[in-house]
């Protein structure tokens, strides 16, 4: 009989303010790179809570979702591994100042689309940038949708 499969949970955050998406400067792999706020689902918390979670270790802020964007599934061949990554929205009423808590956060950015594509290779994940696109089209889940009993 084989192992079961267990893609790897991810939560991210989309904030957003004015045309302008806060975004994390941080270290992966000994490289700089640029990514939403972002990390793992841990046991015994919800899928938001996650998501809580990472957006105040890696950016100081407290955020209350208003929404999912969209949920992704993605394979990095480079590292074989597979994600189902949640992706929430939540907008804010100014560009507010960060203040990372993670050691591998360098600082929390506030930049336009155009400034995030323009980094290029640094950009952590296509999940980023597809993210992005998909908030700016439209894509819109209700909350309602996650159904969590734990």
């Amino acid at each position: 009989m084989s192992e079961q499969f267990k893609p790897n949970a991810t939560v991210a955050a989309i904030i957003y303010h004015q045309d302008k998406f806060l975004i994390v400067e941080e270290i992966d792999d000994g490289k700089i790179v640029y990514n939403q706020p972002a990390g793992h689902l841990e046991a015994n918390e919800t899928i938001v809570e996650a998501l809580q979670r990472e957006v105040l270790e890696e950016t100081g802020l407290t955020v209350e979702p208003g929404y999912i964007s969209g949920i992704y599934y993605h394979y990095r061949q480079d590292i074989n591994l597979h994600f189902l990554r949640f992706c929430f929205v939540c907008q804010l009423d100014d560009c507010c100042e960060t203040a990372p808590r993670d050691s591998d956060i360098i600082q929390a950015l506030w930049l336009t689309k155009q400034q995030l594509a323009a980094k290029g290779e640094q950009i952590r994940s296509p999940l980023v940038m597809q993210g992005i696109d998909d908030f700016l089209k439209g894509d819109r889940y209700e909350l309602s949708i996650l159904h969590e009993k734990i």
